[in-house]
């Protein structure tokens, strides 16, 4: 029976009626008299505690008991085998407790009732036990103890006012417990309490410390909007359930050390303006702080998130400490704002730590040992170094306007202990090194990568790329290697640095050779006439830094999408494409001087055939004897060379074909008697090989300088 099953309440008036007497008693006439116990005579008081055996049912609401009454009541209940009190259903709603109220070890076998009740003194429970559901709503305590107080049906604390200390040290709610809107004014303690069903603390307010130090909660705990305006301690407590704080405003520390939280932990829209404390922290399943303020330093030093870890949104005013921190499923951060934070890790994750969206206002280096790093639209206000050991880094439209580094780790994070971060969750990728994913849209004029793989890196929209620098070794895609046969023209290729976009363009044109990378995601539409502009950026950002071969495959990169660009004229393609034939850009030595071999040979050839005359021409003087005598003058002249016949390709034309051809590389005329066709032929010659020649050491000078 509750409090509202029953439809009368007859009041003791002191003889006047209740609603005429402002101070009339408002308490329970005891069964068969006309008054309340408090106010029975003593005679029909002592008739009526020597009518009460152990285990019976009391209905006392509203009745007003001194410390004396409430130990006589109990003392009529007391079990002799036990010592001990024991009651059945026990109603005290509404009570007044002007006294102590000793119900220390006191079994309550049925419903135990104190709705409104009102203890202005001390209260005592420890040890009790509730058999069945126990109501303390809207009950106002002033210090209370509930030490180790067994509650097997549910309880009801909601609205309840605790204007002294709370202490429910190792009490133990077997059902729900319900503490809603209760109002702690002083500090309470729930030290190694347990909770085996759910516990409702939903908009409670903590005005002192809040004690829940090594607590068990193995249902879903339930703290939404609640207040704790001072510290608020949880260290080793264990939630088996889910573990809900949502909206929260924690203002004194909140100490999570070395809790376990088995369920879900809901932190969403809490507010810490002190310090958060969650060292060695264990989160087995998903963790949410989505909106949540820290005000003050957030502490994750040796937590582990095993599920999905949720930050989004969440403000870090000040210092963010995550080393050692470990991660096995993904890191969220999108849209965090980071106000001061120096520092973030050095962490490890084997899934993805996600700062898409994210603000950094500070100075802060990010140590990280992640499979993916995804910084969409991420932006840092100032100076940061962000270093990475086995991740894939996705940098599109990021912002920063001071000097950011991207480096790649060789070792592993050392730890301000000494010790190295264990990176057991990452063992299994190959190895530590750092791939670039995408650089699109950022403005690379204060970017500088470290010893990063660019193989797949992205880089069509990348703005200032020339500007870009690029220390240690920075790893670059290459073309296919080796032949590739088809029906005409055969191809080979030279290995170069080539970019992705590259890679895809070429793998999804008709008649692709094998070996182009079509697998680039991202990659979109960027062909030649966008990849031109980037190749040429990317060659000046090499020659910036003294990077000659590597400026050199970037040009050829470049002339090869000039070459392919659908804006150019088809003559200033003729012209590249000719180009490329004859040197592969001034870059290809071996072309050139194959060229130059083919042209000399042909010369050689033409020669023999056609251009070395069939026999040296004599000379012959003619002239004029004078009558007389007197000076004779004489004409030298020589015959015109014939054209060969007979045996024309013979060990001595070849000397000769290949004296004309010699001297032709270097601009110098041979001196030999050449038929017409031989003039000719050595005036092409001396026109084209010097330039070849030109052309292979210009190669030659490209690929080795510094």
């Amino acid at each position: 029976m509750s409090a509202s099953e029953s439809p009368l309440w007859p009041h003791c008036a002191h003889g006047a009626d209740p609603a005429a007497d402002p101070v009339g008693c408002r308490g329970i006439h005891v069964p068969g008299q006309t008054a309340c116990l408090a106010h029975l005579a003593d005679a029909d008081r002592d008739a009526y505690l020597a009518s009460l055996t152990p285990g019976a049912s009391i209905d006392h609401r509203g009745t007003t008991f001194s410390e004396a009454l409430i130990y006589a009541l109990l003392n009529a209940l007391c079990d002799p085998t036990t010592g001990k009190a024991r009651l059945g259903d026990a109603w005290f709603t509404s009570a007044t407790f002007e006294g102590a109220a000793g119900f220390t070890s006191v079994t309550f076998e049925g419903a135990a009732g104190f709705q409104s009740a009102i203890f202005e003194r001390d209260a005592e429970f420890s040890a009790v036990t509730f058999e069945g559901n126990a109501w303390f709503a809207s009950t106002t305590f002033k210090d209370v103890w509930f030490t180790s107080a067994t509650f097997k049906g549910s309880t009801w604390f909601g609205a309840a006012t605790f204007k002294g200390n709370a202490w429910f040290e190792s009490a133990i709610f077997k059902r729900e417990a319900g503490f809603t809107s209760a109002a702690f004014e002083r500090e309470v303690q729930f030290r190694s309490a347990t909770f085996e069903r759910g516990a409702g603390f939903e908009t409670a307010t903590f005005e002192r410390g809040a004690g829940f130090e090594a607590a068990t909660f193995k249902i879903d705990t339930r703290f939404r909007a609640a207040v704790f305006r001072n510290v608020a301690w949880f260290e080793s407590a264990t939630f088996d359930g889910d573990a809900k704080f949502e909206s929260a405003d924690f203002e004194g520390d909140a100490k999570f050390a070395s809790a376990d939280f088995k369920g879900d932990a809901r932190f969403a829209s809490a507010v810490f303006t002190s310090v958060a404390w969650f060292e060695s922290a264990t989160f087995e399943r998903a963790t949410e702080f989505e909106a949540a303020a820290f005000k003050g330093d957030a502490m994750f030093e040796s937590a582990t998130f095993m599920g999905r870890a949720m930050f989004e949104s969440a403000t870090f005013e000040r210092a963010t400490m995550f080393e050692s921190a470990t991660f096995e499923n993904a890191a969220v951060f999108r849209s965090a704002t980071f106000v001061e934070a120096a520092s973030v890790g050095p962490l490890v994750c084997a899934g993805r730590v996600v700062l898409s969206g994210a603000v950094f206002g500070g100075p802060v280096t990010l140590s990280l040992t992640t499979r993916s790093l995804e910084c969409r639209r991420t932006r840092w206000s100032s100076t940061a170094e962000i270093r990475l050991r086995y991740a894939r880094v996705d940098f599109a439209h990021a912002v920063f306007e001071y000097p950011l580094t991207i480096t790649a780790e060789p070792d592993p994070f050392v730890l301000t202990d000494g010790r190295q971060l264990a990176e057991d969750q990452c063992s299994s990728a190959p190895d530590p090194r750092v791939r670039v994913a995408s650089l699109r849209g950022v403005d690379a004029a204060h970017l500088v990568l470290s010893d990063l793989d660019l193989s797949g890196c992205l880089f069509a929209g990348t703005v200032h790329l020339d500007q870009l620098r690029l220390e240690g070794a920075c790893i670059f895609d290459t073309t296919p290697p080796a032949g590739h046969w088809r029906r005409w023209p055969p191809v080979r290729f030279t290995k170069r640095r080539a970019l992705a976009e590259e890679h895809h363009w070429r793998a999804s044109q008709p008649g692709a050779v094998r070996g182009w990378n079509v697998a680039v995601l991202g990659a979109g539409r960027a062909g030649p006439l966008q990849l031109a502009p980037v190749y040429r950026a990317l060659r000046k950002a090499f020659e910036d830094g003294k990077h000659e071969p590597g400026a050199a495959d970037f040009y050829y990169g470049e002339m090869e999408m000039r070459r392919h660009a659908d804006d150019i004229p088809r003559s200033e393609r003729g012209l590249l494409t000719a180009y490329w034939a004859l040197s592969g850009y001034g870059l290809r030595a071996s072309r050139a001087l194959a060229w130059l071999g083919t042209t000399m040979l042909l010369t050689i050839v033409l020669l023999m055939a056609f251009g070395l005359a069939q026999d040296t021409p004599k000379q012959t003087a003619t002239g004029t004897v004078p009558v007389g005598g007197g000076r004779v003058t004489f004409e030298i002249d020589k015959g015109a060379p014939q054209n060969p016949t007979g045996d024309q390709f013979t060990a001595k034309r070849f000397e000769k074909a290949l004296n004309v051809t010699l001297n032709s590389v270097v601009f110098r005329s041979s001196g030999q008697d050449l038929t017409t066709a031989g003039t000719y032929i050595e005036m092409t010659s001396r026109f084209t090989e010097p330039i070849l020649l030109g052309l292979a050491v210009l190669a030659i000078r490209n690929r080795v300088k510094r």
